[in-house]
């Protein structure tokens, strides 16, 4: 087996899983899973539990849950502070899942580091948008990010199974694009604010 395949293909895989879990924490699970089910990833000998029909119709039931619950107000900032918790843990697992062909040690390392740190930051960037929608259009908007989030974590998750280095091109496209989005309705919200507290001329 050449390195690609047993190295950089797990592993481009599992982070862009982990990436993913910072939008949708149960989708790349459930996605994961069912691949690893159909013989399409390899999963570690400890993460089989991963495939098996219990795991299965749990993180379907969780992620079609987490799907619906989102498009729903007040609902989704509850799901972004329960998911400060349990995004990361989702994307160390995500990555671990894959990654095992490393060892123990380094596949713990990458899970806590790697993993939990990249479903974490998508996580922040993903609440930081929600919060400058959510001023600007009064939540009107955040249905309508939150079916763009659906199809990017649908999609990154599938392709990270079938064309892993493709999904993580795309996902450092779309994190800049996100990056350049955040930013814009930071600065839009916070213009917003500050003239809505400052005090009338005479």
């Amino acid at each position: 087996m050449d390195v690609a395949s047993s190295v950089v293909l797990p592993l481009a895989a599992g982070l862009v899983l982990a990436a993913v879990a910072g939008l949708r924490a149960f989708l790349p699970l459930a996605v994961l899973g069912l691949a690893g089910r159909m013989g399409w990833i390899g999963l570690g000998p400890d993460f089989t539990w991963l495939s098996s029909t219990p795991a299965l119709l749990a993180f379907w039931s969780a992620s079609v849950a987490e799907l619906l619950g989102d498009k729903v107000p007040v609902v989704d900032h509850a799901l972004d502070t329960v998911g400060s918790v349990l995004r990361p843990i989702a994307g160390a697992l995500a990555l671990a899942a894959v990654t095992t062909h490393a060892g123990p040690l380094w596949t713990t390392v990458l899970a806590i580091v790697v993993g939990g740190s990249a479903a974490g930051v998508v996580h922040l960037g993903k609440a930081s948008a929600r919060l400058g929608s959510s001023a600007l259009s009064l939540g009107i908007a955040n249905p309508l990010l939150s079916v763009v989030e659906d199809l990017a974590s649908g999609g990154l998750a599938i392709l990270a199974v079938l064309v892993p280095v493709l999904a993580l091109v795309l996902l450092a496209l779309l994190a800049f694009g996100a990056w350049r989005l955040v930013r814009r309705l930071a600065s839009a919200a916070g213009g917003a604010n500050a003239t809505a507290v400052r005090p009338a001329g005479p």
